[in-house]
């Protein structure tokens, strides 16, 4: 079935259909990530958009039950290069084509996806629409402007969970033993705020001995320090930081009363919390493979990024320390304040999919939350 991708300028990229039917508008954005397709579409972060993947050849590995991040994808959209509908993994239990079309995911194929991503590098993330409908591109082109666009939005409403929830399980080998998890004793107790929460984060903090309750995003301050954490966890998630004014002020709530961590929009969050401002990237950082230094050893990062925001520097008072920076653009990617017994990460150091640089961090909040740190 013939489908198009409409940009809110008016540039047409005609392909072919090969997810569900129907039309979807969100924000088009592009990852750089050779592998982790079915992570990519789980990741909650990507909600409202419709995502370009770079990497030329997807859908060989088919889709599994271990990778999801969430339970089920998220993004609006998908647009790649080639889709293979023949795929051959000893984990694959079905195509990425019946994922979509049984979670009602438009997607596209047979596109310049080059193209597509220098244009949004030129010109910046823009609105979108994808449609198999055959509508006239006019109409099209007026619906996607009339959408609205990603600043200002709150999104963390729509993906986070509905109740309270425990997690204890860690990640699983890769190997013919899949699935089998030795943990070491959950000694600490963590509080995870989810935002747009990732399976890997919550393995990777029951790796770490910590046994996790996940709240809704909207959970006071009040009922989680009556919970007597060890630690609480600020999330990822999709939108606008700023339009999340109530995970601010939760976040003021509970921070110099418990150690918090926090990644990606949970960063932003913080940045926010400590009386800095955050501010839209031209075309966001989504991606395996982004150069990150930690500024207090020098040593460079390998990192994984999915974010369209980022923390303003100058807006951030004296006390709180910048601790990383993005090399390829200088924007910042970790904050600190030893005082308040905080830090955050703009970057994924759980991986899924990406390298494992940055694991270290949760070692050191493990620290922060034995009094170490």
């Amino acid at each position: 079935m013939d489908a198009v991708l409409v940009l809110e300028d008016g540039r047409v990229f005609p392909g072919r259909s090969f997810g569900a039917t129907g039309e979807r508008i969100g924000e088009v954005v592009f990852h750089t990530g050779m592998t982790g397709y079915q992570e990519i579409l789980t990741d909650p972060s990507y909600s409202g958009q419709l995502v370009t993947m770079t990497a030329p050849h997807i859908g060989n590995t088919g889709v599994n039950d271990f990778d999801p991040e969430s339970f089920k994808p998220q993004v609006a959209g998908f647009i790649v290069r080639a889709y293979s509908e023949d795929y051959s993994s000893w984990r694959a239990r079905g195509s990425l084509a019946q994922l979509l079309r049984d979670h009602q995911i438009v997607a596209i194929a047979e596109i310049d996806t080059r193209a597509l991503t220098r244009h949004i590098r030129t010109a910046g993330a823009m609105r979108g629409i994808l449609s198999t409908t055959g509508e006239a591109v006019a109409t099209l082109l007026a619906k996607t402007r009339q959408a609205p666009s990603m600043e200002g939005l709150d999104l963390t409403r729509v993906v986070t969970c509905d109740e309270s929830y425990g997690w204890s399980e860690g990640s699983a080998p890769f190997g013919p033993d899949y699935g089998t998890t030795l943990l070491p004793p959950l000694t600490r107790h963590v509080v995870a705020y989810d935002f747009g929460l990732k399976r890997t984060i919550l393995r990777r903090l029951a790796d770490h001995g910590c046994r996790v309750t996940v709240v809704p995003a909207q959970t006071p301050a009040s009922e989680v320090l009556a919970m007597q954490p060890d630690g609480v966890f600020y999330s990822n998630g999709p939108g606008d930081p700023a339009a999340a004014a109530y995970a601010v002020e939760t976040l003021r709530g509970l921070l110099g009363k418990v150690p918090v961590f926090g990644i990606c929009l949970g960063h932003q969050l913080m940045g926010l919390a400590l009386g800095g401002r955050t501010y839209k990237l031209p075309f966001g950082h989504h991606g395996a493979n982004h150069p990150v230094r930690y500024l207090p050893t020098g040593r460079v990062e390998i990192t994984s990024q999915n974010h369209g925001f980022a923390v303003d520097p100058d807006s951030l008072p004296a006390e709180v320390e910048i601790t990383h920076i993005n090399l390829n653009d200088q924007t910042v990617e970790g904050l600190r304040h030893p005082g308040l017994r905080c830090f955050s990460v703009q970057y994924h150091p759980e991986a899924g999919p990406g390298p494992h640089d940055a694991t270290y961090l949760f070692r050191d909040f493990v620290s922060i939350m034995e009094g170490k740190g």
